[in-house]
């Protein structure tokens, strides 16, 4: 730094005033301790229990995002039990749009059975008029499963068709399929839907054994954790 001497001496500043000089002498000072300090400082170390706590947060929220609930429905029922799927795994379940799923690993889809004794477009509802594009969807790597409505009594040779044209749209677009279940907990006539004993996805009735679907809903989503899907 300039001393007081060199300042009164050297060109161009030779003419100061005292008072000028020290006030710019003190100026320095303050500066320089000032950068003293701040080189001393350092950040403190996040504790290692925030860190995991933060690490929980981030994995949780990641998680809870990575699963979609979607339905479609004609008279309330698949979107009543939609509803309390969500509520089981914590999702809030959505009305299907055309969604594409690029940005889930894990899908769960809803539909009824609508047109009955149809060979495609069963459910009536909104899936219709996407299962041809679903089939065209790069799913490989995603995990889905397929739940439906249906009325056992009512339209027994055809319980739960719609349940088989969602699952086959998710499964040639190259989704793994799970969720599979056993037909023998059921009373109906015939269903499109049950292959090799098993219905591909989780059958509903909410006209006849609505009594039962809580139980087949929690039994699900706990079979559901345990194939893989990323709840």
């Amino acid at each position: 730094f300039l001393s007081f001497k060199t300042l009164r001496t050297s060109p161009g500043i030779a003419m100061a005033k005292p008072q000028v000089v020290a006030k710019c002498m003190k100026t320095v000072v303050l500066l320089t301790a000032l950068a003293f300090v701040v080189s001393l400082w350092r950040p403190s170390p996040v504790p290692p229990a925030f860190v995991g706590l933060s690490r929980a947060v981030r994995v949780s929220c990641t998680a809870r995002n990575a699963v979609g609930v979607f339905y479609a429905t004609q008279t309330g029922n698949t979107e009543t039990v939609a509803g309390k799927i969500g509520e089981a795994v914590g999702l809030e379940a959505s009305d299907y749009d055309g969604e594409d799923f690029a940005d889930l690993d894990g899908v769960i889809a809803g539909c009824p059975t609508w047109n009955t004794g149809a060979e495609e477009y069963r459910s009536g509802t909104t899936w219709d008029d996407y299962v041809d594009s679903i089939k065209e969807y790069d799913l490989s790597g995603k995990v889905v499963a397929v739940f439906g409505c249906g009325d056992s009594q009512g339209y027994a040779d055809n319980f739960c068709d719609g349940i088989e044209e969602l699952h086959d749209a998710f499964k040639i677009a190259g989704a793994k399929m799970i969720g599979y279940v056993d037909a023998s907990g059921y009373t109906f006539g015939e269903s499109k839907s049950v292959k090799d004993g098993k219905f591909l996805g989780l059958p509903l009735d909410e006209d006849n054994e609505d009594d039962q679907t809580d139980g087949r809903i929690a039994a699900w989503v706990e079979q559901l954790k345990s194939e893989g899907m990323p709840f």
